[in-house]
């Protein structure tokens, strides 16, 4: 292999995994190959609403938000159902201020700081996703270091059982690299393998198809053929409240969180919708057509946040996707739903607000326990149909929390490391807003350094020798 071919570090994806990881060991001296997929970086990270969960933050000290450490591990474990590696819990939050600063070194603003699925405090922070990314990549490539495009890693190379390097096809020709000290698969989900969804998830290929077009499971099947141990496979779940014509932009409604309720097509509730949103995206999978209809008054249409992802209710409007009548009648003609059954269900609903009856549903707040139920009262109403877009797959790789991949008998594959979507373990049952594009960062900063204090630690070694 010749030495132009030979890394000290290589990053397979560049998505804010990636990104993160190949940044922050180019600045630490580190000779990095960088290789996407396809010709732009992003991944399922540009596709993404740009929320990192962070807690105990400038932001959220100036908001006067209380949450801790401990809280935020509450809720990853009550949300998870438990089922959570709590080892890797444990990692991201003592790692999460660290890399929280990193970004904030790197020019990322954080405009706003918000409360969403699977959250008992406001810990969402909103990034512009779309520059964050590329401003990171250009600070990976001012170290003078390049990204290989349309590239795909095809087979992982090994040697006496450690992950020494890639082959690597780019144009129809092959060439192995070398890796000295590790290969990172930061190569997200599979959301675009529908032979993968068929094997792991069968019932998600009823859901919106979504997330990065490279996405197709290539680092999950080169682990899985080294004997990586698999996690969290049997709780993939889409993301409920994306409408039926959703394609390549993020469109994605939350009205649930501000006080609206779901409906099907029959006109009735199903699901409790202070749940988390992957929980209601498992349940309007068995509803008729995969729909469901979320159901709001003009209280909840006044918090829309134009611009916010989860909440710009204004360019739902300009697309064509949000209906609106004067009553709830009305409403239902142009949804399709009886207007009878419609209105007898926020009729119940409204009684369930003022505590005259118990709800169909047993809901008791707006969202995992926080906020009170507001009655649905106030024309003009609004329905917003909604499916269950499967954004990304959350589940993978077992790995330790250094990132180091471990097999099917919890014994570490020397030289190769995952983070982001390709793992497994981290969410457990289901998923809270922030933990992807958080996690994807933790653990990628992570890696990256940890590779670096072994390379300063080689080189001490030989020094003293």
């Amino acid at each position: 292999m010749s030495e132009q071919n030979e890394y000290d570090f290589i990053v397979v994806g560049a998505g804010i995994t990636g990104l993160v990881a190949a940044t922050v060991a180019a600045e630490g001296g580190a000779r990095v190959a960088l290789l996407e997929k396809t010709a732009a970086i992003g991944g399922s990270s540009v596709m993404s609403g740009g929320w990192f969960a962070f807690t105990e933050t400038d932001e959220q000290r100036a908001m006067g938000e209380t949450d801790s450490r401990q809280l935020f591990f509450d809720d990853l474990w009550t949300i998870g159902e438990g089922l959570n590696d709590r080892r890797l819990l444990d990692r991201y939050l003592d790692r999460q201020s660290a890399t929280y600063g990193w970004l904030k070194h790197h020019g990322v603003t954080f405009s706003e700081v918000d409360i969403s699925s699977g959250q008992s405090a406001r810990r969402s922070h909103l990034s512009d996703i779309t520059g964050l990314l590329a401003s990171l990549h250009a600070d990976f490539a001012a170290t003078g270091q390049t990204t290989r495009f349309e590239t795909e890693v095809e087979r992982l190379i090994t040697r006496d059982g450690r992950v020494i390097g890639v082959t690597a096809v780019r144009n129809g020709a092959s060439e192995d690299l070398c890796a000295r000290d590790g290969v990172l698969l930061a190569t997200g989900g599979f959301t675009r393998s529908q032979q993968m969804l068929k094997t792991f998830a069968p019932a998600q290929l009823k859901a919106i198809p979504f997330g990065g077009r490279g996405n197709t499971g290539d680092g999950l099947r080169m682990a899985w053929k080294l004997g990586a141990g698999l996690a969290d496979m049997s709780f993939v779940s889409g993301t409920y409240g994306s409408h039926p014509e959703t394609a390549t932009r993020h469109e994605l409604l939350t009205a649930y969180y501000m006080g609206a309720v779901i409906v099907n097509q029959e006109g009735e509730r199903f699901i409790d919708e202070s749940l988390s949103y992957k929980t209601l995206g498992r349940a309007v999978l068995d509803q008729t057509d995969g729909l469901g209809y979320q159901i709001f008054d003009s209280s909840v249409r006044a918090m829309s946040h134009p611009g916010v992802p989860l909440k710009d209710m204004e360019m739902l409007e300009e697309v064509g996707h949000l209906h609106q009548a004067d009553t709830l009648g009305e409403l239902a003609e142009k949804i399709g739903v009886e207007a009878d059954v419609l209105t007898a269900t926020i009729g119940r609903y409204n009684r369930a607000v003022d505590g005259k009856v118990g709800d169909d549903v047993g809901r008791e707040s707006l969202c995992n326990g926080i906020g009170a139920k507001r009655r649905i009262e106030a024309a003009p109403f609004y329905a917003y149909p909604a499916k269950s877009l499967l954004t990304t797959t959350y589940c993978g790789v077992t790995i330790t929390p250094d990132g180091e991949v471990v097999d099917v008998d919890g014994d570490v594959i020397e030289g190769l490391y995952a983070a982001g979507e390709v793992t497994g373990g981290f969410h457990g049952a289901a998923y809270m807003t922030g933990t992807s594009l958080g996690k994807g960062a933790v653990f990628g900063h992570l890696i990256a350094e940890n590779m670096l204090a072994g390379q300063n630690r080689t080189e001490e070694n030989v020094n003293h020798g």
